[in-house]
């Protein structure tokens, strides 16, 4: 049975600090471990930046990237999980899946003898977290010991950032409207991956103060578009601004997974500005993601 990368906790942290290392070599340097293999890319929710990044990770590994809407297959409509998986085998080095339930691509892994590769669920968003830490990491050096800060909704994005960043050894700082935060479980479960502190506050200053790292996401994600006004009012006052920027570290950076709503989660004056790294950042999602499945193939 072959290693699958459903959450950033599938590493330990000395994988993961591999990982990252492995992102930052040439592409020559990987070989071709998917040579002569496809790779399935699953979308049940599309995106931009993940099928890009994807199916050129793929291409740069040797393999040939097959991407296929939600549709197609029809996980539990059409077919069940466990049959596209034995199918998916059958044609692929690999399978990759976008999805909306968490246990999708828990049946998915469960199922099959390819490495299995989680491209967001409700969860989960494991290759943002690779590509967060990557970025952070080349912006400012070694991260043990500093602070990250995310301000906003606790959603996979968050999830996933906190633990890659606990692991890495940062402090973890949340600010969270009451109803939309971590609960007491999750913070500990965090602290125990290796952070030496977490925090959290429905302030943003708080958690903004002498950060070297300000993260946000979108206030409203694919599927709760009916929900969007309860939440820009539950949201008021979580927007990045050069005023919450000024809060932070001189040298902090601010990032954002996108797409980005400027005047909501935050401002142009911040997305654009010179402290903005969100375009190094998404260009990371085709490193990460080239680095986690050469990982996955038993590159070392």
């Amino acid at each position: 049975m072959s290693r699958s990368f459903l959450n950033i906790t599938d590493l330990s942290a000395e994988e993961a600090r591999l990982v990252l290392e492995i992102a930052e070599r040439p592409i020559v340097a990987l070989g071709r471990p998917l040579e002569g293999r496809g790779a399935a890319l699953i979308f049940e929710k599309p995106s931009n930046r993940t099928r890009h990044s994807m199916e050129m990770a793929v291409f740069q590994l040797g393999g040939h990237p097959v991407y296929t809407r939600g549709e197609e297959v029809g996980f539990d409509s059409r077919e069940p999980v466990e049959d596209v998986a034995k199918i998916m085998e059958g044609y692929h080095g690999l399978i990759a899946a976008r999805v909306f339930s968490h246990s999708i691509v828990e049946r998915l892994a469960a199922a099959t003898s390819v490495p299995v590769v989680n491209m967001l669920s409700d969860w989960s968003h494991p290759l943002q977290g690779l590509a967060d830490a990557l970025t952070m990491q080349q912006c400012l050096g070694g991260l043990d010991g500093r602070t990250v800060a995310y301000v906003g909704d606790y959603n996979n994005v968050a999830r996933s950032l906190c633990e890659v960043s606990a692991m890495l050894g940062m402090h973890v700082r949340l600010a969270c409207p009451t109803g939309f935060d971590a609960d007491v479980a999750e913070l500990e479960r965090i602290l125990l991956l290796g952070a030496p502190s977490v925090e959290q506050s429905t302030r943003p200053s708080d958690a903004v103060a002498g950060a070297h790292a300000v993260h946000t996401d979108t206030w409203v994600s694919m599927g709760q578009e009916t929900e969007k006004e309860a939440r820009r009012q539950a949201f008021e006052g979580y927007r990045v601004d050069d005023a919450m920027m000024s809060l932070a570290d001189p040298s902090a950076v601010f990032m954002h997974c996108m797409p980005a709503y400027r005047g909501f989660e935050v401002s142009a004056e911040v997305m654009d500005g010179p402290r903005s790294v969100v375009f190094q950042q998404g260009h990371n999602r085709l490193h990460s993601a080239r680095a986690v499945m050469a990982f996955l193939l038993g590159v070392r």
